[in-house]
């Protein structure tokens, strides 16, 4: 009777009896075995850092500090909170670099909540300023379409922007910022009554400019 082996059991065989004992006891121990490890890449010198904090001043955007990224050398995109003097309010926006660095073109959304403008007027008018009502209830969103100049590109920037802002909000207590103006200038007896049902809104469009700093820390 003959005992037949398959070609690939019969080679492992003849192969492990071809090895001697003490390569077998080391391949046992796990001793001599080769390890290959594959060392990290180390992180790039020349990558630029991409979060930053961010704080500018400018009007209409008012004092604003943002949290800044960098996801590519050319784009640059913020989002944070300020105020204006008279409210809070939040911005977001993204700025265009096509050289990382120098020219820019910024564009902005920004809203600010209604809050009371009286105690600010009077700060800049002065001591004569009595109050309007037409200032008791400020607001507005805004949009800005801004070219500028960034100075730096890796840790530290220093930009200056400029350009268009659209301003739109709606006038509160007109009716009794009327009534108030009425009583005062009108020498005649009797009762003017004027009703506005509905506040107005308004829409300017005007020049606005803002200066920021930004430090990347990571």
């Amino acid at each position: 009777m003959r005992l037949r082996l398959a070609p690939t059991l019969a080679a492992a065989l003849l192969l492990g009896a071809a090895l001697p004992a003490w390569a077998w006891e080391d391949y046992e121990q796990g001793e001599n075995v080769p390890i290959v490890t594959v060392p990290a890449a180390p992180p790039s010198p020349n990558r630029l850092p991409i979060f930053g904090l961010m704080a500018d001043v400018g009007v209409p955007d008012g004092l604003i500090g943002s949290l800044a990224i960098r996801p590519l050398t050319w784009v640059r995109i913020s989002a944070g909170g300020g105020t204006n003097g008279i409210s809070r309010g939040w911005r977001t926006g993204i700025t265009l670099l096509p050289f990382a660095a120098g020219p820019s073109a910024s564009f902005e959304y920004g809203v600010y909540q209604s809050g009371d403008a009286n105690p600010l007027a009077e700060k800049v008018i002065g001591g004569g300023f009595n109050g309007s009502p037409l200032l008791d209830r400020v607001g507005y969103q805004y949009m800005n379409a801004h070219l500028g100049l960034d100075f730096g590109s890796r840790r530290v920037v220093f930009f200056l922007h400029g350009g268009v802002t659209v301003v739109r909000g709606q006038v509160h207590n007109v009716d009794a910022a009327i009534q108030n103006s009425t009583a005062q200038n009108s020498d005649a007896t009797g009762t003017t009554e004027v009703v506005v049902r509905q506040d107005p809104s308004v829409k300017a469009v005007g020049s606005s400019v803002k200066l920021g700093l930004i430090v990347y820390i990571w």
